[in-house]
């Protein structure tokens, strides 16, 4: 594996800790009224639930637009100026953030999200540029490491987002104290980025103009692009199927179980742990004998079913055994899909259809989390975890009758 991945997978990581110290917190700002950390009257909750999957959807949104800019930006200039101004763009829209938590700002909190949205669209910047580098046999172990990349984020983040954001451990931790952690975690990754990473698009076009207006118009292209097409329609399920998930199972732990924010930190910090392992063994075992179809064909039924799951314990315990039987079908997706597509990918276009890819992602997790607030009001915060069930299972049927090769 070529050194600079490395580095690669150091963003990745740090990104995902940024990310995961929300995943505790968020819910407890705007969908718990019993938590002291809660931003509205104890008697708005249905309002609370609206303003989540608003909160929720916009970060998404503004990477609708941005990504394909920025995909397209890194074919251009390169992949190492868009990951440093993505980065930045990261770390300052999380001190917004603890800011807005401690003044109470909720106008704050959603520009916040939306400086982070973006600017913050380096996922596909990052595997373009793993891309760049890795041999084609070799990319579906590379993005099992980016896999195991976020699985540890995952394992640190919600756990150090939990522990901090709880003032019983240290009598200053509070909502704001993760946010402003995730912030100096970003910079670190700027500084690590700046001094040891230098840029590995071989195939840059300073002649390539910039449709900053395409966003859209990349819905029509992803018609257009007949290799891969029905493969970001599976994205896009999977996506949407995955927001809906998301965006209220904290609330679901909340309500149903009585989580508190340290509870729900160390859950999620269970289910990164799952995820590496699946990264890390399974699928080093799996791809010698399987192929990226073979493996994908599994692993989104497996992901839907593992979902529906989720709504039948009546004692929290189970969801631990739940969570192991989701990590590992979503740890062979993750890694099996990014192999997949890029492998179909011309060398030139790599950003620019990374970044289309990554725009159709973003309008699947951007529109479930607006549908999500409403759904919850409406009939239980356990009725999004069902739709996205729903959700994964197409997405899996969808893949299966377009995808023949084995």
């Amino acid at each position: 594996m070529p050194k600079k991945t490395w580095f690669l997978f150091l963003t990745i990581l740090i990104d995902m800790i940024g990310i995961g110290v929300l995943i505790p917190v968020i819910p407890q700002l705007l969908g718990e009224p019993n938590s002291p950390a809660f931003l509205l009257a104890q008697n708005q909750q249905h309002l609370g639930f609206i303003l989540l999957g608003f909160l929720s959807a916009i970060y998404p949104i503004a990477m609708f637009f941005a990504s394909p800019i920025l995909g397209s930006l890194s074919d251009k200039y390169g992949r190492r100026p868009v990951l440093l101004i993505s980065i930045l763009g990261t770390s300052i829209g999380y001190f917004l953030f603890a800011y807005a938590i401690m003044t109470k700002n909720i106008p704050l909190l959603f520009f916040s999200r939306l400086i982070d949205g973006l600017t913050g669209g380096n996922i596909a910047t990052v595997q373009a540029s793993i891309t760049d580098q890795v041999k084609p046999e070799n990319r579906a172990k590379a993005f099992g490491l980016m896999g195991a990349s976020f699985g540890l984020g995952f394992i640190l983040g919600p756990f150090i987002g939990g522990k901090l954001a709880d003032p019983s451990l240290v009598s200053w931790f509070g909502a704001s104290v993760p946010f402003i952690f995730a912030g100096l975690l970003a910079l670190v990754n700027l500084i690590s980025i700046y001094f040891f990473f230098t840029e590995t698009n071989e195939h840059i076009d300073n002649t390539r103009k910039i449709d900053f207006f395409g966003s859209v118009g990349n819905l029509v292209k992803a018609k257009k692009l007949i290799e891969i097409r029905h493969l970001l329609l599976v994205s896009f399920l999977f996506n949407a199927g995955f927001a809906f998930f998301t965006s209220f199972f904290n609330v679901y732990l909340t309500t149903k179980f009585h989580y508190s924010v340290g509870q729900i930190g160390t859950f999620f910090g269970y289910i990164g742990v799952c995820v590496i392992f699946t990264q890390l063994v399974i699928i080093r075992l799996v791809s010698k004998k399987y192929s990226n179809i073979s493996l994908l064909r599994f692993a989104y039924p497996a992901t839907g079913i593992a979902l529906l799951l989720y709504l039948l314990p009546t004692h929290s315990w189970w969801i631990y055994v739940i969570a192991l039987i989701f990590a590992i079908p979503n740890g062979l997706q993750q890694a099996n899909f990014s192999a997949l597509l890029t492998h179909r990918i011309d060398p030139k276009q790599r950003g620019e259809i990374l970044g289309i890819n990554a725009s159709v992602n973003s309008l699947g997790q951007a529109v479930p989390p607006l549908l999500a607030g409403l759904i919850a009001v409406i009939f239980a915060p356990w009725a999004p975890i069902l739709i996205a069930g729903i959700f994964i299972i197409l997405a899996g049927v969808v893949f299966r009758f377009t995808e023949k090769k084995v």
